[in-house]
């Protein structure tokens, strides 16, 4: 079980992980896109959580499975995945990046602006920003920020995965 939940963990991670590298390697963000991309790419490769359990199920546990074992090795794929994802930002962010968080609060500004917000709303945004800007730069933070990203997106998928897959054994 072991071997089978770290090979798909690591694919998941890398599949998750190379397109946001991508996505940040160029001076012009487009965060709109970026989103679009970031949480298609965490789509297609929390579908390997599927593939997990239900290889899981077929090749080493005959064919059956609980919803809770299937829920645990699915729930083991997505940490590993998402513990690839945010190592890859946090070292994208500190060493390649680290502006990032003013092109964002200089993206949602350039929003507020263009929609016609008032002056008191900008300057609110801009505060906001700045504080935030300020906590991101604790890798904690950080982190903690990141993981939110990605873990309830595998967490569904999880759950699906373990209800969809799920087969008692024949009682004889």
């Amino acid at each position: 079980m072991k071997k089978n939940i770290i090979i798909f963990g690591l694919i998941a991670g890398i599949v998750v992980s190379v397109p946001m590298l991508f996505l940040t390697s160029t001076d012009s963000v487009d965060f709109e896109k970026g989103m679009l991309i970031g949480y298609s790419s965490m789509l297609i490769a929390f579908s390997l959580v599927y593939v997990g359990i239900k290889n899981y199920r077929d090749k080493y546990n005959n064919g059956t499975i609980s919803f809770g074992k299937a829920f645990k090795i699915g729930s083991i794929i997505v940490l590993i995945a998402s513990t690839m994802y945010v190592v890859t930002w946090l070292i994208n962010f500190f060493y390649f990046v680290p502006d990032f968080t003013e092109k964002y609060a200089e993206h949602m500004i350039n929003g507020l602006k263009q929609n016609g917000a008032s002056v008191m709303e900008i300057e609110q945004k801009t505060k906001e920003m700045a504080e935030f800007s300020t906590m991101y730069k604790n890798p904690f933070f950080n982190a903690m920020i990141t993981y939110t990203e990605i873990l309830p997106v595998g967490f569904l998928v999880t759950l699906i995965s373990s209800f969809i897959l799920k087969r008692k054994s024949i009682a004889q």
